[in-house]
């Protein structure tokens, strides 16, 4: 079983970050999934412009751009979430379908409010960033342990088999990526 798929938590400075940090006391408040640790293909539901909060939606997000190119210094995590073959093409088949249909998702403001009161609110095609990775995830084939809609960047901190491959700050990390698969000419593997 040598196919993963990655989960990023992050912690950015904008003023809704800071705000769902002093109420969580959590070190991380956003969650992206990305395809592999080059980082080169990463999703989430979040903001559609970096000033403002809302719209948001379905976005791919790249580092040193949008809300990522605001701030220099961005702390993470990045969890390797082994998969078998079957789960990854799974995975791939889920992403493409979301970039092929990404507007008829959007943002789930009451989820947003949900999670912390731990309110069970599903809502169809509207997802917070950690429930459309949480989502992404169980449709891949992954058990999870309670409803997508319950999930915090923080619950996917703990998922049973995710392996903790980073912690320090995503800048930094996506250089040493691009420098690292330049030289090698393929891309990053753990």
């Amino acid at each position: 079983m040598n196919d993963a798929i990655y989960i990023i938590v992050t912690q950015t400075g904008t003023t809704v970050a800071k705000i769902i940090k002093f109420f969580t006391r959590k070190p991380y408040n956003h969650s992206s999934i990305a395809v592999d640790l080059t980082l080169s293909d990463m999703y989430s539901f979040c903001r559609k412009y970096a000033m403002f909060p809302l719209p948001a939606g379905f976005n791919q997000e790249i580092v040193g751009e949008g809300t990522f190119g605001l701030f220099s210094y961005i702390p993470c995590e990045i969890y390797m979430l082994p998969v078998t073959p079957e789960q990854k093409e799974k995975f791939m088949n889920i992403l493409n379908h979301f970039k092929k249909y990404s507007s008829t998702y959007s943002y789930n403001i009451m989820g947003f409010w949900s999670i912390p009161f731990r309110l069970h609110i599903e809502r169809k095609n509207k997802f917070v960033c950690s429930q459309f990775v949480a989502y992404i995830i169980r449709e891949s084939g992954v058990q999870l342990n309670k409803p997508v809609c319950m999930y915090s960047p923080e619950d996917l901190r703990h998922l049973p088999d995710a392996k903790l491959v980073y912690r320090g700050e995503l800048n930094d990390f996506y250089r040493t990526c691009l420098v690292s698969s330049k030289k090698s000419n393929t891309s990053l593997t753990v």
